[in-house]
C-alpha cells in the first residue's frame, strides 16, 4: 500500500516527519544540541503520556457504569453478546489452566461443542487476561478488555500518525480520537470486544507502507507477518477488514498515481510473500479449524441486508452520541452495536471540506476513494431511501457471493470508512498547524479549531448504559457444584436456555459443560450453513414450556424416557433448578421430580443427580 508524501507534490510513499522508523537518530552537534535533544525527547514522552491518559480517561467515561458493579451489571445494550464474550474469556482461562484446545471445546453446546474460531476467537486477549479472569472473574476481565480496547486503539493511531504521517502531535491526537471514539467503536463496545480490539491495526497498515518504500524486504516482511499472526489470534474479522482496507489503498493509489504504484508493487511483493508464509505456518491449524474443523460454518445467518446500514445513517447521530438518543438511530442501522456510520452532517461537511482543501495531494484522493468505497459497501445489496430499502442493486451486490465476503457483517465495512475519515482529518489538521506562521495563519488555525470542535462535539460519546444481570446461584459461583459434577461432564440448568447456560458456565470458569449456548454454528452435521445456536432437545423444550405456563405438569412415560435419554445425550451428571428466580418454580420442580426422581436441596438450588441414568 503506497501513499504519497503529504507534505509535497512528489509521487513518493509516506515519509516520516522525523527520522525513519529504522534509521538511527542523527548525532547531536555539541553539548547544547545534545541537551536540547534530551529536553525535546522528554517533552515528547510527556505529551505521549498525557495522550495515553486522556484516551484512558475517555474509555473509562464510556464504560464507567459497568465498573460500578462488574458482577452485578451488564454493560451496554447487548447483554447476550457480553455474556458470550465473558464465557469466551472464562474458557480461555480454563484452557490455559488445563492445557485444553483454545480453538474448539465441548464445554458449551454439549456434547457437540463450539468451533471457537468460527465465532469471535479472542484467544490472545483471553490468554493475556487469564490471571485477571482467574482472580477476579470473567466480568472484570471483560470490562478491562472493552475499556483498554478503546484507549489502546486511540493511542495506537496517535503513535503511528505522529511518527510517520504528521508533524503535529495535536493533529495525530485528533486522528486517534476520531478512530477510537467516533460512533463506530463506541457502538461496538456494546458487547463486541473482538471488533474494538484494533490496537495493532495502525502498525499493520504502516508495515505494509514500509514494504512499499523498498529495502529490508525480509525484515519488514517478518515483522508484518508477526503482527498479522498476532492480530489473527485477537480477532480474525478485524484482520480481514484491515487486509481489505490495505487492498483498497493499493488500488486507490493505482488510480491516483499508476506509474509509481506499479513501480512500488515490485518492492511490496517479496515482503508480502514472506509475511504470508510466516502467517501460514503459525495459523495453519486454526485456519483449518475455522474453515473445515468440527462445527465449522459457511456464511452468516440471514441475508446481508439484515446487517446493513442505510445511506441516511451517515448524516444521523448514534444512540450514544451527545446529539443522539434512544430513538435517533432507530430504523437507520440493524441494531445498537452496528452504528459504524452516524457521523452527522457537521462531520461530513468537515470531511468534505478537508478533502477539498487537500485536493491537490494524492493522500486526500486515496483516503477519499477508500472511505467512499467502503461507505457504499456498508449499504448492502440494495440502495435505501430514508429507512426503506429499494430493489435497486447497490455495490455489495456485485461481491456478496464471493468466499469470505459472504460471511461479512456488511455494516462493518464502515469501520474502514471511520479510519479513512480520521486519518484525513489528521492530515488536514497538520496542514492547518503548518500555515500558522503565514499571514493570517493564526486566524485560519483558530477558525479550523472552531470548525473541528463544532463538528466533533455532537458525536462525542456518552456513557454506555448498564442493566442488572440475573444472579447466578451460589451453588455455581462458590464452586459447590464440583462435588456433584465431574470435570468435563455437563450440568443442566433449568430452564435450559441459551444464556442461562452461558452465564452459569462463565461463573464457574467453564469448569463444567452446558447444553445449548449462544454461538454461531452449522445447521446440522450435513449442512454447514451458519445459524445461531441449536434446536433444543425435547426435554429442554418441555421445561421451557412449563416455565412459560404453556403446559401443565403432567408428563407421560414417553416423556420420562425421553428426559432420561436427553441427559445421556448431554452427558450430564446433574440437573439444577435455582431456588429463586425461576418462573413457575414449583411446577418445574414437580415435573423434574417425575422425570428424574425426588431432587435434593443443595445450598440455594434443587439438584437431581442423573448419574444413574448417564453412567
Amino acid at each position: 500500500m503506497t501513499m504519497p508524501d503529504t507534505r509535497d507534490r512528489e509521487p513518493v510513499p509516506i515519509v516520516p516527519t522525523g527520522a525513519a522508523e529504522n534509521d538511527p537518530p542523527a548525532p547531536a552537534k555539541g553539548t547544547e544540541a545534545a541537551a536540547g535533544a534530551g529536553r525535546g525527547d522528554s517533552r515528547r514522552w510527556l505529551v505521549d503520556a498525557l495522550v495515553a491518559v486522556v484516551f484512558l480517561v475517555g474509555a473509562g467515561w464510556v464504560t464507567g457504569r459497568g465498573w460500578l458493579d462488574p458482577t452485578g451489571r451488564l454493560l451496554g445494550s447487548r447483554p447476550n453478546d457480553q455474556g458470550f464474550n465473558e464465557w469466551m474469556l472464562a474458557y480461555a482461562a480454563h484452557a490455559v489452566s488445563n492445557l485444553e484446545n483454545p480453538f474448539f471445546t465441548t464445554l458449551q453446546n454439549a456434547p457437540n461443542g463450539v468451533n471457537l474460531m468460527a465465532n469471535v476467537g479472542m484467544q490472545l486477549p483471553g490468554l493475556l487476561l487469564s490471571p485477571v479472569t482467574l482472580l477476579f472473574g470473567a466480568p472484570v476481565a471483560y470490562l478491562l478488555l472493552i475499556t483498554l480496547n478503546l484507549a489502546g486503539t486511540g493511542y495506537a493511531w496517535y503513535h503511528v500518525l505522529s511518527r510517520h504521517l504528521v508533524d503535529s502531535r495535536a493533529a495525530a491526537f485528533l486522528g486517534g480520537l476520531f478512530c477510537a471514539f467516533a460512533p463506530a467503536l463506541v457502538s461496538h463496545s456494546n458487547g463486541h470486544p473482538h471488533i474494538t480490539a484494533q490496537w495493532l491495526v495502525p502498525f499493520i497498515v504502516w508495515r505494509v507502507i514500509a514494504l512499499c518504500r523498498g529495502g529490508q524486504a525480509v525484515r519488514h516482511g517478518l515483522v508484518l507477518g508477526a503482527l498479522v499472526a498476532v492480530q489473527f489470534f485477537i480477532g480474525l474479522e478485524i484482520l480481514f477488514l484491515t487486509a481489505l482496507g490495505c487492498l483498497l489503498l493499493v488500488l486507490a493509489y493505482l488510480v491516483v498515481r499508476p506509474r509509481d504504484a506499479l513501480r512500488r508493487w515490485r518492492a511490496l511483493l517479496p515482503g508480502l510473500v514472506i509475511a504470508t508464509l510466516l502467517v501460514a505456518v503459525v495459523a495453519a491449524y486454526p485456519l483449518w479449524m475455522h474453515f473445515a474443523g468440527p462445527q465449522h460454518r459457511v456464511g452468516h445467518p440471514g441475508t446481508p441486508d439484515m446487517y446493513a446500514l442505510t445511506l441516511g445513517s451517515y448524516v444521523r447521530f448514534a444512540t450514544q452520541s451527545i446529539a443522539g438518543g434512544p430513538t435517533s438511530a432507530l430504523g437507520w442501522a440493524p441494531n445498537t452495536t452496528e452504528q459504524a456510520s452516524f457521523y452527522g452532517w457537521p462531520v461530513l461537511v468537515l470531511a468534505v471540506g478537508a478533502f477539498c482543501w487537500l485536493r491537490r495531494e494524492a493522500v486526500a484522493w486515496v483516503l477519499g476513494i477508500v472511505g467512499l468505497t467502503t461507505a457504499l459497501l456498508s449499504i448492502g445489496t440494495t440502495w435505501t431511501v430514508g429507512t426503506r430499502r429499494t430493489d435497486i442493486p447497490a455495490p455489495f451486490a456485485l461481491v456478496q457471493h464471493l468466499p469470505v465476503l459472504d460471511a461479512v457483517v456488511v455494516a462493518r465495512f464502515a469501520l474502514i470508512t471511520t479510519v479513512a475519515v480520521g486519518v484525513l482529518l489528521a492530515v488536514a489538521a497538520d496542514r492547518l498547524v503548518a500555515v500558522r506562521t503565514r499571514p493570517h495563519g493564526r486566524l485560519a488555525l483558530g477558525a479550523g479549531v472552531v470548525a473541528v470542535a463544532t463538528a466533533l462535539l455532537p458525536i462525542l460519546p456518552m456513557p454506555l448504559p448498564a442493566t442488572g444481570r440475573a444472579p447466578v446461584p451460589d451453588f455455581v459461583a462458590s464452586g459447590a457444584w464440583r462435588e456433584h459434577v465431574a470435570p468435563g461432564r455437563t450440568l443442566v440448568p433449568v430452564p435450559v436456555t441459551q444464556m442461562t447456560s452461558v452465564y452459569w458456565g462463565s461463573a464457574a470458569l467453564a469448569g463444567f459443560a452446558v447444553p445449548e449456548g449462544y454461538f454461531l454454528g452449522p445447521v446440522s452435521a450435513t449442512d454447514a450453513t451458519g445459524r445461531w445456536g441449536v434446536d433444543p432437545q425435547p426435554t429442554a423444550a418441555l421445561l421451557t414450556a412449563v416455565s412459560k405456563g404453556e403446559r401443565d405438569t403432567t408428563v407421560d412415560t414417553a416423556e420420562i424416557a425421553q428426559a432420561r435419554a436427553d441427559v445421556r445425550y448431554w452427558q450430564a451428571d446433574a440437573v439444577v433448578l435455582p431456588d429463586r428466580g425461576a418462573r413457575r418454580h414449583d411446577a418445574l420442580k414437580t415435573v423434574l421430580d417425575v422425570l428424574y426422581g425426588p431432587g435434593q436441596r443443595v445450598d440455594d438450588v434443587w439438584l437431581w443427580d442423573v448419574r444413574p441414568f448417564t453412567r
